[in-house]
């Protein structure tokens, strides 16, 4: 395989597998009644929300419909994606919801 194709490749699969990640945000925010663009917006203010966001809300399910998501998947995969003030975000919901527990 020709070394352009391969790093064409490797970009494709990481957009693919950050799509899956913004997904996986926005269907845990649908499965915990909080709004996925608010939480964006809350953890980058000065970005406008992203398309992607967006395209992954509309893909998103009742929670009804859901698999759980655990907590700590979400933050791992945010990590690893480098989205640490969207984990931030996250994290103090989680909070929020440990409180009214």
């Amino acid at each position: 395989m020709d070394p352009k194709d391969v790093e064409a490749q490797i970009i494709r699969n990481y957009q693919r597998d950050e799509q899956m990640m913004i997904l996986v945000f926005a269907q845990w925010c649908v499965n915990h009644d909080l709004d996925p663009a608010e939480l964006y917006e809350r953890a980058y203010p000065d970005q406008a929300v992203s398309p992607a966001l967006l395209q992954a809300v509309e893909l998103t399910v009742p929670k009804e419909e859901s698999e759980h998501i655990p907590d700590q998947t979400l933050l791992g995969v945010l990590s690893l994606y480098g989205n640490e003030e969207l984990a931030f975000v996250v994290t103090e919901e989680i909070g929020r919801r440990k409180k009214k527990r």
